[in-house]
């Protein structure tokens, strides 16, 4: 195999170990706030939190407007 196969073949597995990594990380934030009581009230906006929102998302703390922004700006830093 070339030099060029092997970096690649090592950066290709180091990525699916970054993405692991995030994903295990996610699962457990996950567990860890179903295991909370939801929020009635948006943690970052104080607008109150719809209760098919609080089933639907076990430990939920943040409404859907604010919970889009967190992802956004967590995907613009490649997270």
């Amino acid at each position: 195999m070339s030099e060029r196969g092997d970096v690649t073949d090592i950066a290709s597995d180091r990525e699916a170990e970054i993405r692991d990594d995030a994903l295990a990380k996610i699962a457990r934030k996950a567990e860890e706030q179903a295991s909370h009581e939801s929020a009635h009230e948006c943690r970052i906006c104080d607008e109150p939190i719809p209760e098919d929102r609080r089933v639907a998302v076990p430990g939920v703390q943040t409404c859907v407007d604010c919970q889009a922004d967190i992802e956004q700006a967590l995907a613009m830093r490649g997270l």
